[in-house]
């Protein structure tokens, strides 16, 4: 699942070697946390969220697939 994130994320942004993909394990299930560049940000989020939804839904998509609950958390 982080690798998944990671390739997402450095294909939309400038500065793919300031991506950064960290791991917390919770009783609910897998969060992970992105941090990208500051300039970068805005298209990870896109156009009324619309990027950051969309690469949840990939998420969700494939941690169902896994039979794992895993989130996605966009550090500013």
């Amino acid at each position: 699942m982080k690798e998944l994130v990671e390739f997402i994320a450095k294909s939309l942004v400038d500065y793919p070697d300031e991506v950064n993909v960290s791991e917390k394990e919770t009783e609910i299930g897998l969060i992970l946390e992105l941090n990208v560049a500051q300039s970068d940000l805005g298209r990870i989020i896109g156009k009324h969220g619309r990027t950051a939804k969309a690469i949840r839904t990939v998420l969700n998509s494939a941690s169902t697939k896994r039979k794992q609950k895993v989130s996605l958390e966009i550090i500013e």
